[in-house]
């Protein structure tokens, strides 16, 4: 299993930025990656479809790729299908993501903190845990942002140009405006998490609304260590005398349009076209 790859999935795009996290932090490992973007966005699908869906890529990517360790790299799928991933394959060592309220509580100096996410995110019960259990260490201001990850995940296509490009910033100043008042003083908001893996793909329009001196907190890196601590327990990290090409260890797979997801990864994992390819269409 050292040899196997490690299997990386999300609604679309969104997760390409952990999977810069993940190509950082194990420069020896290969990746399979799956951009379930034929049904993107899950942040507004069923609990049900989101659990289908995520169990339907999972097997395949076992069954097919002989996966050795799978990260669920979105949260609206963390959210809704982890539990039953675990359930269903207990012995392969499964990665989510969630909102990283914890580090942006270690960030904060006013204590009052800004979560965006999707509907999916940001109302299933296992945010509100998370969130109920820090509520008494700072104050949370929680914002949907319906639309947001679709326009980010649509910013891609050849013919979106600066339309998309223009939405986004609209619904980025929409939403933070709705949340209440960002700075530094007191009940002001001086961090904010982006609870969308795709929503790291805003960043730099983000802080251009926001200011540079608020903090934005996403969970790429937290996810790659923690992919590492996992697979040093099993003994499956992957051994080399020099660090992996990143085009020689990167297998990206779409059931949407391919030349989104190739220019995608050529934007912002530096990948050739060659290193995307259309999916099974019958997962």
């Amino acid at each position: 299993m050292t040899e196997s790859p490690i299997g990386v999935f999300d609604s679309g795009i969104g997760g390409l930025s952990v999977l810069q996290a993940l190509q950082a932090e194990l420069p020896h490992e290969h990746f399979v990656y799956w951009a379930d973007s034929g049904h993107a966005p899950y942040g507004e699908k069923s609990d049900l479809f989101v659990r289908q869906r995520s169990l339907a890529i999972a097997r395949h990517l076992i069954e097919h790729h002989h996966i050795k360790a799978l990260v669920v790299a979105c949260n609206t799928a963390t959210a809704a299908a982890i539990h039953t991933l675990r359930a269903q394959y207990p012995h392969l060592p499964l990665i989510g993501v969630e909102p990283a309220l914890k580090p942006a509580m270690a960030l904060s100096q006013t204590k009052r903190i800004g979560v965006i996410g999707t509907k999916g995110t940001l109302s299933s019960e296992k945010f509100h845990r998370l969130l109920t259990s820090l509520q008494d260490q700072a104050d949370f201001v929680v914002q949907p942002c319906n639309g947001l990850a679709l326009a980010i995940e649509q910013s891609t296509h050849a013919a979106s140009g600066a339309q998309t490009s223009e939405k986004i910033t609209q619904l980025l100043r929409d939403y933070t405006q709705q949340m209440g008042e960002f700075g530094q003083a007191a009940g002001q908001m001086d961090t904010l998490v982006l609870g969308c893996t795709h929503y790291v793909f805003a960043h730099k329009a983000l802080q251009s609304l926001l200011g540079s001196d608020i903090q934005l907190v996403s969970t790429g890196e937290p996810v790659a260590r923690q992919t590492r601590r996992l697979l040093d327990a099993a003994g499956q990290l992957r051994a080399g005398p020099a660090p992996l090409a990143a085009s020689a260890r990167m297998q990206l797979l779409t059931n949407g349009e391919l030349s989104s997801l190739q220019a995608a990864a050529k934007r912002w994992l530096d990948l050739p076209h060659a290193a995307c390819h259309k999916a099974d269409p019958q997962v």
